[in-house]
């Protein structure tokens, strides 16, 4: 490894000039992006920017999950009955109104099980909408789902049947 990759914050060259290494690192690294990747002229001072925050960021201390739970606030009792409405449920996570949490809570990096914890809900706390789940559940039970015996009878037959 090269000296400029050596993460200091500021190091002197043979001739007595001084540089710093995470700039030397940045350009590196944006300079290999840029040889493999499209990056319009307007895109490249965004993208140097946040190669050398991330590089910055490297030496900084990590955040304990345990410690990242404990700022999210939990709801109380009342917002959680309130977050249950007929037609959707409120998240916690952006406070907008979904018929099935699912999806949403996948796009944030969660699942069910998860969310529950962060927030601290109930483990029968719905992921779908009540209206939604009696929806979903009479379409099931006209196709003759969860029936013993298979699907729901069929139509009655005998008076379209070809009878010759």
């Amino acid at each position: 490894m090269s000296e400029v990759h050596r993460l200091q914050p500021q190091a002197h060259r043979d001739d007595g000039t001084s540089f710093n290494p995470l700039v030397a690192l940045t350009v590196d690294i944006v300079s290999a992006y840029v040889s493999h990747n499209a990056v319009s002229q307007r895109d490249l001072p965004a993208l140097i920017r946040d190669t050398h925050a991330a590089i910055v960021g490297l030496g900084r201390p990590v955040v304990e999950a345990d410690q990242a739970a404990a700022e999210i606030e939990k709801p109380t009792p009342a917002q959680i009955r309130k977050s249950i409405t007929p037609d959707a449920l409120i998240s916690f996570v952006d406070g907008k109104p979904y018929k099935s949490m699912k999806r949403h809570l996948g796009t944030h990096g969660l699942d069910p099980h998860t969310y529950r914890q962060r927030y601290g809900l109930p483990s029968d706390y719905p992921m779908v909408a009540p209206s939604y789940s009696a929806a979903r559940s009479a379409l099931a039970k006209a196709a003759g789902l969860g029936v013993p015996g298979g699907r729901a009878p069929a139509p009655d037959t005998a008076s379209n049947s070809l009878a010759a």
